[in-house]
């Protein structure tokens, strides 16, 4: 069956893709860039069939979106049963129960036993830009710290908050003020512990902003687009620490490591930190458009009636697919789903770097995970060789994604249902591709 096993029928893309590259060619913005152009008709579990009848592993879940996998049927009954009722009234305007749900679900699953409320968004950027809103009306103060390889987002407040230029920032300034970088944590080049390397954060913030001076403090618990990047032990409670001891608000940008993909329901659990606001988006709805900022109840509520909101924002069909998606993750503890793949992909993306030379670090939870290609013998990227692996992978079925500062990063983001055979089919791929292209 073509819905349990990869299959490659014409070349990749193959000619009704072409065709449709062609029609988009003339209609849609070129600033547009899709990783490989292959026109999906139907999806399934790990599974996506395009228009010329190619069935792919999708080793990419929409960028962590997927979590649960394609067309579940949980996800997908409670959809068609919101829409047939109402699509949209504004939950500023006539509110309705799933807003409602969604927020109780949230305020349950988030760390910390603290009283919680959250507002609805429609996607990841949003949230981190109204967690910054919020900081910045219940501290009193302006300054926001992130930190290098950061990514938050693409409209204004969050490219200034997002580190890498080309292609999120380039020739789209000036950006909004009042935002401040400094190091983070990457043990493959920093060769820092935890502790150490917070020290040199929290110095920079110290000497250069003035802890009192400070709003937020906005960070990935694992650094997504800027390549996968976890943090070394201790990091993250260094953090967390100082922002508590100087009335900072820690926001943790999970929109990326949210919902189970790290092996918890959420990333910032690993080291018991417990974040003062939440930013989550992308697998909490399975595909459709939703987000949400969590966090402590009078952060909140620091921000008068109708200062948060959007016409959009907790959409009752995005509302509905977000509970099936939970749902679906606590009835099939996907956050155990993503350990097991944890345990099969690692060992054997070892063994490769072990065996090529060509990969300096393998890092990652869960099923977020990534190999990060350098010259042999060196930590010189290679994002040449990072992108002939990728699109060998691409030509034989098994969609893989890169990201990383440097382009030198393979990023693997299954969903968390994906079944043993075709996590092991979708590897033999890419050591495969690996093999070869590393020996050109």
């Amino acid at each position: 069956m073509t819905e349990q096993q990869r299959v490659v029928r014409t070349e990749i893309p193959g000619p009704a893709s072409r065709a449709l590259q062609e029609r988009r060619g003339a209609v849609v913005a070129g600033g547009v860039s899709s990783v490989l152009p292959v026109y999906v008709k139907s999806a399934n579990g790990g599974l996506l069939t395009d228009v010329d009848g190619n069935v792919l592993i999708d080793f990419g879940s929409g960028i962590a979106v997927t979590n649960v996998g394609h067309n579940v049927p949980a996800v997908v009954d409670r959809v068609r049963e919101q829409a047939s009722n109402f699509t949209h009234t504004c939950f500023m305007i006539a509110p309705y129960e799933g807003y409602v749900e969604v927020c109780e679900a949230l305020a349950e699953l988030t760390p910390g036993g603290h009283a919680k409320k959250s507002v609805l968004f429609n996607s990841g950027a949003e949230a981190v830009e109204n967690a910054v809103k919020i900081a910045r009306v219940a501290t009193g103060r302006q300054a926001v710290v992130v930190f290098d390889h950061a990514y938050h987002g693409r409209t204004n407040l969050t490219m200034a908050l997002t580190a890498k230029s080309i292609p999120y920032k380039h020739g789209f300034g000036p950006f909004a003020p009042e935002v401040y970088r400094v190091p983070g944590s990457y043990p493959f080049r920093d060769g820092l512990g935890g502790a150490e390397a917070a020290a040199i954060a929290i110095d920079r913030i110290e000497k250069q902003i003035g802890g009192d001076q400070v709003a937020a403090v906005v960070i990935e618990p694992i650094q997504g687009e800027g390549g996968f990047i976890e943090p070394a032990p201790g990091f993250l409670p260094a953090l967390s620490e100082w922002c508590t001891a100087n009335g900072v608000v820690f926001v943790a940008d999970e929109v990326q490591t949210g919902f189970c993909r790290t092996g918890d329901w959420f990333a910032s659990s690993r080291e018991n930190v417990v974040p003062d606001l939440i930013a989550t988006a992308k697998g909490i709805a399975a595909g459709l458009p939703l987000a949400a900022v969590t966090g402590r109840a009078e952060l909140l509520d620091a921000v008068p009636p109708g200062g948060l909101g959007g016409t959009y924002g907790g959409n009752p069909v995005a509302c509905a697919a977000a509970i099936g998606s939970i749902e679906t993750m606590r009835a099939q503890d996907l956050a155990a789903g993503a350990r097991r793949i944890e345990e099969t992909v690692v060992p054997r993306l070892r063994a490769l770097a072990e065996k090529t030379g060509v990969i300096g670090d393998v890092r990652g939870r869960g099923a977020m995970l990534a190999a990060e290609f350098v010259k042999p013998g060196t930590t010189e990227p290679d994002a040449a060789l990072t992108g002939r692996i990728a699109k060998a992978c691409h030509a034989a079925g098994v969609v893989v994604l890169t990201c990383g500062t440097y382009g030198n990063i393979v990023r693997l983001l299954p969903p968390l249902s994906l079944s043993d055979a075709l996590l092991d089919e979708g590897l033999s791929v890419l050591e495969k591709a690996v093999i070869e292209e590393s020996s050109k």
